[in-house]
């Protein structure tokens, strides 16, 4: 998984019910990718620990003792919160949501049992092209990071553009005033009001594709004020709905002003205004790692991670997605030899005669070979990014030139026009 399972995805203030003491215990119950934690606030003891898929029911119960309780039964033990804060329906919708998208799998696990049965010929292989990896991985990061200097120096040119668009009309405006009888103002206004109206009709019909629909748990303003609902991402914007399908605020791609990437689970998206409060949203979601590499496409100039969201952006600069038929051709091929000498690369697994011959040999296992041909294709994945980042930054070089060099001349322009005004 490209996620860390230590994420702190969310924490509440709360009580907990320890049942050894028959008293009650405050602290902090926190939730992970994987698992429900709840830590005591005087001795600091982790009292809570269990995985969610562990978990049978979570109810919002009360008794006349227990009020506005939460209740999680894990295999045959309940556990009762209570005092959770900002509220308990906020605690159970996010709780709930993550448990019912089943945001877990059996891959580590699986993956940690194969470790375990790897042989010395297997673990030095291994060691040697996960070091060699290790040096890509270090390569690309400073590649990335060089990639966003780029980046920032073109944001602060495309300001700048703007500034003087600004200041073009501004200048117009001053050099040929509305009174003036001979304003060009009195004819031409009208002649470009009606196209541009139409134009922005016709572009929000066209623009209708939805790109990923994914469920989500919305917060606007207040934290207390949290419900489900669901995120639709368009190729014209994006759009938030209610369980009902009913749409609570729709984000043109224009409109939108910020995304913050608060965790790889958890964005929030805003909508500034001058002499009003802003319109901001915050969606929390299983699903969210699958829509943020979307949204980073579309917004690339407004999405800003934060530190929580950092490690998601680095582990997918090494990806680990299938790239095709010929690199698992490549590396079979490369490994078939290794594994079984006596076939052709590439060929199909042995008997248990041959896997006894391997052992014999001290050759690696199937799951040893498994694990190398991952190796070999995130390296191979982490080469072909390398590549793609360098020629986008040749790219990025040349608009760099261009654009100062369009800088330039603008405010040399701009300050002729300046010059005649005063």
């Amino acid at each position: 998984e490209l996620m860390n399972e230590d994420i702190n995805i969310h924490s509440w203030p709360c009580s907990y019910y320890l049942d050894t003491n028959k008293q009650w215990v405050s602290g902090r119950l926190s939730l992970t990718p994987v698992a429900i934690k709840f830590t005591a606030d005087k001795t600091g003891e982790l009292l809570v620990n269990f995985h969610l898929s562990s978990i049978s029911e979570i109810k919002k119960e009360s008794s006349n003792l227990i009020f506005s309780s939460l209740t999680i039964l894990e295999k045959n033990t309940k556990h009762w919160f209570s005092s959770l804060q900002p509220s308990r329906n906020v605690v159970f919708n996010i709780l709930e949501h993550f448990w019912r998208e089943q945001l877990l799998s059996s891959q580590g696990a699986a993956g940690a049992e194969a470790a375990a049965l790897q042989t010395t010929k297997g673990k030095e292989l291994t060691g040697l092209l996960t070091g060699s990896q290790k040096r890509l991985e270090d390569t690309a990061k400073v590649l990335h990071y060089q990639g966003e200097q780029f980046d920032n120096i073109m944001r602060g040119l495309n300001k700048i553009e703007g500034d003087m668009d600004v200041a073009d009309r501004l200048l117009t405006e001053l050099e040929s005033p509305s009174w003036w009888p001979f304003s060009s103002k009195l004819w031409k206004a009208p002649l470009e009001a009606k196209p541009k109206e139409t134009a922005t009709v016709s572009d929000s019909k066209n623009q209708e594709g939805i790109i990923i629909r994914i469920p989500v748990i919305i917060t606007h303003r207040t934290d207390s004020n949290v419900k489900p609902g669901k995120l639709t991402l368009f190729t014209s914007g994006l759009e938030i709905s209610d369980c009902n399908a009913q749409v609570i605020h729709r984000f043109e791609s224009k409109d939108v002003d910020d995304i913050k990437v608060h965790t790889p689970y958890e964005i929030s998206v805003r909508q500034r205004f001058i002499g009003k409060p802003d319109t901001s949203y915050r969606l929390l979601s299983a699903k969210m790692p699958e829509a943020i590499p979307i949204l980073e496409m579309q917004f690339s100039k407004k999405i800003q991670f934060l530190e929580d969201a950092l490690g998601f952006v680095g582990a997918r600069k090494s990806p680990q997605v299938d790239l095709g038929t010929s690199i698992w051709q490549a590396a079979t091929g490369l490994l078939g030899g290794v594994v079984q000498p006596s076939t052709p690369a590439g060929g199909r697994e042995g008997t248990d005669n041959d896997q006894v011959q391997l052992q014999k040999h001290e050759k690696v296992s199937q799951e040893e070979a498994k694990e190398l041909k991952q190796i070999l294709q995130k390296l191979k994945s982490l080469a072909l990014e390398t590549e793609a980042e360098l020629e986008r930054q040749d790219e990025a070089l040349d608009s760099i030139t261009t654009s100062v060099d369009r800088a330039t001349m603008n405010i040399d322009k701009q300050n002729r026009r300046m010059k005649k005004l005063t």
